[in-house]
């Protein structure tokens, strides 16, 4: 009770700091609106038929990973309803491409009196948290509520598992409010166990994440777009860039337009509100610039910025070589997940920081078709040495993909366990 009576008081003193960060106007970023209200607990009562199963995505990231599980259990429970709620607009924007198969809500901020108004009007029967988000108070009501709380996809790094352990009488709290964790890898079982989490509340079922499906939609847009840029030219995406990498991209590409003329850079900043200084900053050195969500690219185009939300794997797509942003910045980002392009068979360059997705990584390094890259001189000569071995990179391509294939099979092992725990509790059934 102190504890968590110290966590929401140090949450109320840093909480206007959070919210003006989630509210705050940026360029190109979705804004909350009239919904703001549901972050406080404030909502009408949906028309659920039953208690529905609670989905949580803080982000677009997790959102991506929870697509695939929330399309498997509307198909496996045709009867039951779904509740995503994320954090953020952009997680909401990638939510709405459920809105047949589930409500979307934004999630409450982790106070008592608005996660327990939230709790008693939606009656959920389950919680599913994507990853690792733990919100104390969030999980102390739902025990209190018996409301069953389960971590899909979970992971912790070695680097999380150090700060976990900073404030540990807050998680030997968050543990005991906890059914089960599903972990994507025996490292992670193994940091929670370090943390205190029991042996029988821990199983492994692999990422999620190796499940992607590339839509058909989405590889016909992706043909079109090379069409229009031309099948002849080579062309590299740096996608999820972050502030700092920037100008590193550019640079490469400046360089590697000295031996490529015709070479095309897209260009994806990881955070929309960048995306007008991203702009700038490649006038400085090119002069023929075009934004996907204004203009179409020409044959003289030289960088082309990806500025529109849902368009990331036709953009990849449409390229040979896939640079993935976040990982050239110090330990400020741990990188991006490096699947989708896998999964496109596109081989794959980043940075030395992949903390965030270590294994996924060297899996893919291991195999050969991943590399990492320190500067911007090591990343025009890669870029350079796969754009005229036309064969060598498809092979890079290929075996990427092959790493996808090999570990696909999360979400069966996921829905075996899920299974079990809704037979458990079976009121989800009722209304």
């Amino acid at each position: 009770m102190i504890i968590r009576f110290i966590y929401t008081l140090a949450l109320t003193l840093i909480a206007p700091l959070l919210i003006w960060e989630l509210y705050r106007s940026k360029g190109g970023k979705p804004r909350v609106g009239a919904r703001w209200k549901e972050h406080w607990g404030v909502i009408s009562s949906p028309a659920f038929k039953s208690r529905p199963i609670w989905i949580h995505a803080v982000s677009v990231g997790e959102m991506l990973a929870a697509i695939p599980l929330i399309e498997r259990i509307s198909s496996e429970y045709p009867d039951c309803d779904i509740l995503i709620t994320t954090t953020t607009t952009t997680g909401a924007e990638q939510a709405k491409k459920l809105s047949g198969l589930a409500t979307h809500l934004y999630m409450p901020f982790d106070f008592p009196f608005a996660v327990k108004r939230f709790i008693n009007t939606i009656n959920p029967s389950q919680l599913l948290i994507m990853e690792t988000e733990l919100w104390p108070n969030t999980l102390h009501i739902a025990k209190q509520k018996q409301i069953p709380v389960t971590i899909v996809n979970a992971r912790l790094s070695d680097k999380s598992l150090h700060g976990y352990r900073r404030v540990w009488p807050i998680v030997n709290q968050i543990s005991k409010c906890i059914h089960k964790v599903l972990c994507q890898h025996q490292s992670d079982v193994k940091n929670f166990e370090l943390l205190g989490f029991s042996q029988e509340k821990l199983a492994t079922t692999g990422s999620i994440k190796f499940d992607i499906q590339i839509s058909t939609s989405v590889q016909i847009k992706g043909t079109s777009l090379r069409a229009t840029i031309g099948k002849s030219r080579p062309v590299w995406i740096a996608a999820s860039t972050h502030a700092g990498e920037d100008d590193i991209i550019l640079s490469a590409h400046k360089k590697l337009q000295e031996e490529l003329p015709t070479a095309l850079l897209i260009l994806v900043p990881r955070h929309p509100e960048r995306f007008k200084q991203v702009e700038l900053l490649a006038k400085k050195d090119f002069h023929t610039i075009a934004r996907s969500s204004r203009s179409m690219i020409e044959p003289t185009t030289q960088v082309y910025l990806g500025d529109s939300m849902g368009e990331m794997l036709e953009l990849i797509s449409a390229s040979d070589i896939c640079f993935m942003g976040g990982s050239l910045v110090g330990r400020k980002a741990g990188g991006h997940n490096l699947l989708e392009p896998a999964a496109l068979a596109k081989p794959i360059l980043t940075g030395p920081s992949y903390y965030n997705f270590k294994e996924v990584t060297n899996t893919l390094i291991a195999n050969g078709g991943c590399e990492i890259i320190h500067s911007d001189t090591e990343l025009a000569a890669k870029l350079y040495s796969l754009f005229i071995d036309h064969q060598h990179r498809e092979e890079l391509g290929q075996s990427v993909l092959h790493v996808v294939q090999e570990n696909s099979g999360a979400v069966d092992k996921t829905m075996l366990q899920l299974t079990k725990i809704f037979a458990e509790n079976s009121s989800y059934l009722r209304s």
